[in-house]
């Protein structure tokens, strides 16, 4: 049965409390903490050696594309009518925006150590505690907007820049591709400081805390962002029907490591291909 995901905004009193308590009791079952060492194994950056898949390389839509699927149904083993909801962050872009309230994901650090103090997610609730890649305690971090630095989030314009490009990507299929829509909706550049990250690197950066780097999951907004960027590649898909939907499409010199959508994707062994699109599964309001 085909399911569908909300837009976060749109989501009922309900719905948010269904969603969380989803959430915390893949949690207590210690299958949540299975998913930040997934994608911290996977994050593989330029230059690291490997298989890049999560990050810096094509795979980074159908990648994520599966790991959210993988993460949906560890939810819907807890309650069938739960599905991980979206969050347009060219709309709702501010502190005090419904998804930062106190009966859902609860709101910003506070500013001596970025501790998320408000919402379920909060140390203090009992029911969230960092387990994985702990660096600054065991508690949830967010400092939105990096006011030491401060940054805001994607804007429409911005967004715009990734979605007119017709080709999926190109060489060297990695963070320096300058051309195509995956790169420039994983927000790589060539800028310096803050104006290198665009999109999706940029909403990572704005939320801040535990949302920096590999071990980002620990923040359950990850999958909100996620959710956002598949359907944003469902839109690029539909935007550009005469554009090929993955590329490299096959494996060929000049590649390298990178995996084309006729490879087994690792963790899962499928094939990016596989994963293009996802209409008799979920589809998006």
């Amino acid at each position: 049965m085909v399911y569908t995901r909300q837009n976060q905004s749109t989501l009922t009193t309900a719905q948010k409390k269904r969603f969380v308590s989803a959430v915390l009791a893949v949690k207590r079952s210690g299958q949540y903490d299975d998913f930040v060492r997934m994608h911290v194994e996977f994050y593989i950056g330029d230059g690291d050696g490997g298989h890049p898949v999560a990050h810096m390389a094509p795979t980074f839509l159908p990648w994520h594309r599966r790991f959210l699927l993988e993460f949906e149904r560890a939810l819907q083993n807890v309650d069938p009518g739960v599905s991980v909801p979206y969050w347009d962050w060219t709309v709702d872009r501010s502190p005090h925006s419904s998804i930062w309230g106190e009966g859902f994901l609860g709101g910003n650090g506070r500013r001596s150590d970025k501790r998320v103090m408000t919402g379920p997610f909060a140390y203090d609730s009992g029911n969230w505690n960092i387990n994985e890649a702990v660096t600054e305690g065991e508690f949830l971090t967010r400092e939105f907007g990096r006011p030491r630095d401060p940054m805001n989030l994607p804007t429409k314009d911005e967004l715009e820049w990734a979605m007119r490009d017709s080709l999926y990507d190109s060489a060297p299929w990695n963070s320096t591709s300058s051309r195509g829509f995956r790169n420039k909706l994983e927000g790589w550049t060539s800028g310096v400081g803050n104006a290198r990250f665009r999109n999706h690197n940029r909403v990572h950066r704005w939320i801040g805390g535990h949302m920096l780097g590999a071990a980002s999951v620990n923040d359950p907004v990850f999958w909100l962002h996620h959710s956002f960027i598949d359907l944003l590649w469902d839109r690029w898909q539909r935007r550009h029907p005469q554009s090929t939907a993955f590329l490299p499409a096959r494996k060929a010199s000049g590649t390298g490591s990178v995996v084309a959508g006729d490879q087994p994707m690792p963790p899962w062994d499928v094939k990016p291909r596989s994963l293009i699109g996802h209409g008799d599964l979920y589809r998006y309001t």
